[in-house]
């Protein structure tokens, strides 16, 4: 299986919320991504799965 996103990359979830950034990819059997965050001051960390992610898109600005 080749990782979609690589660490570094800017992502969000599918179904929206905060730009995230890619920190460990899968190895061997693992599925998920590690992304982390910011939650205010608080740096959050999570994994998903791949088909949950999409690339980031900035707003554009009107």
């Amino acid at each position: 299986m080749e990782n979609e996103f690589k660490p570094g990359d800017i992502v969000q979830l599918k179904s929206g919320g905060p730009p995230m950034t890619v920190s460990e990819v899968p190895k061997g059997s693992a599925t998920r991504y590690i992304c982390v965050w910011f939650k205010g001051a608080s740096k959050e960390q999570a994994g998903f799965e791949a088909d949950s992610l999409k690339p980031y898109v900035a707003p554009v600005k009107a």
